[in-house]
């Protein structure tokens, strides 16, 4: 064979992982400051993806992890690795005719998922429309900023905007470092430790539900929620993408509880539960009334149903 030959068939044989990581080790001193004694850092850099890692080495990282957050914030976290539970496909409706546009679901959702106040990053967008005028598939023909000194407006309604947990998500496709997938319970997560930032996954998605982090997040010690999700609601970094997770870090520890907008709202407009259960609330309302998805069309097959039921 000729030595020409044996090159070609060579590099034929390299995988796309390998090739990701002879690029991280030729730029890792580019990458991590000369000298640095701190083996976090390096640990960190050459952490394995959340799917290839084996109990020890989870271990390992939910222990350095706690140790950051703990330097960082001054909170002791608890980060769970829980699994999706079997039989179980999570599913969410939303009242369009009881919604009053009073945002506490994203101000709870804030409190729970440790989301930035400075810069505010937040996963839920409420989104005001007139009446008449025109139709909520038209997300950008919405209003996102009023400030009414009451709620409801006459002559308006609202519509609440997040994830939409696809179960054809598009963004999950784009990704190039495989670093957000879709689990077995439907929920469409994110590896913030693998995630690079290139941000292709916003662009793919038709709903704007998923938001960058252009600088630190900022949370103040005393609203920091300790209690969380690797896969979810622990706090972010600079230069990695976010999104909505339906509170994994509360639907998967205790069968049943509600994410925390659900919990929150004032008039019961948002509805929760398993798909495959024909017992559950999501599932009568599905059954029950007059439900649509947004952008259908696209066939991203969103698990999020809105519906008006007066």
């Amino acid at each position: 064979m000729s030595k020409k030959q044996n090159v070609k068939e060579k590099t034929q044989s390299l995988t796309r992982r390998q090739l990701l990581k002879g690029s991280a080790a030729g730029a890792a001193t580019l990458a991590i400051p000369v000298g640095t004694a701190d083996a976090s850092v390096w640990q960190a850099f050459f952490q394995k993806h959340f799917n290839e890692l084996d109990k020890d080495e989870m271990a390992r990282v939910i222990e350095r992890l706690e140790k950051e957050y703990k330097k960082d914030y001054g909170v002791d976290f608890n980060i769970e690795t829980s699994d999706a539970k079997p039989d179980v496909l999570f599913g969410y409706g939303l009242d369009l005719s009881r919604c009053i546009g009073c945002r506490r679901c994203v101000y709870g959702c804030v409190r729970e998922n440790n989301q930035s106040r400075d810069p505010q990053n937040h996963w839920i967008q409420v989104l005001r429309f007139k009446k008449g005028e025109t139709w909520v598939h038209d997300l950008e023909g919405s209003e996102k900023y009023y400030e009414p000194e009451t709620v409801p407006e006459e002559g308006y309604f609202y519509m609440p905007v997040q994830c939409q947990q696809c179960e054809n998500p598009p963004c999950v496709r784009a990704c190039p470092v495989r670093a957000t997938w879709k689990e077995p319970d439907g929920i469409v997560v994110v590896d913030y430790n693998w995630c690079i930032g290139c941000r292709f996954c916003m662009a793919a998605c038709p709903y704007g539900a998923r938001h960058f982090n252009w600088s630190k997040p900022q949370i103040a010690k005393e609203e920091i929620n300790p209690d969380t999700h690797y896969l979810g609601n622990r706090p972010r970094f600079k230069g990695v993408v976010e999104k909505c997770t339906f509170c994994i870090q509360r639907v998967r520890r205790d069968p049943g509880t509600y994410p925390a907008c659900v919990e929150v709202c004032p008039v019961g407009a948002r509805k929760f539960g398993n798909l495959l259960d024909p017992k559950s609330e999501i599932r009568y309302c599905i059954d029950n009334k007059r439900v649509f998805r947004l952008k259908e069309d696209l066939h991203t097959s969103p698990k999020f149903y809105y519906f008006f039921a007066t």
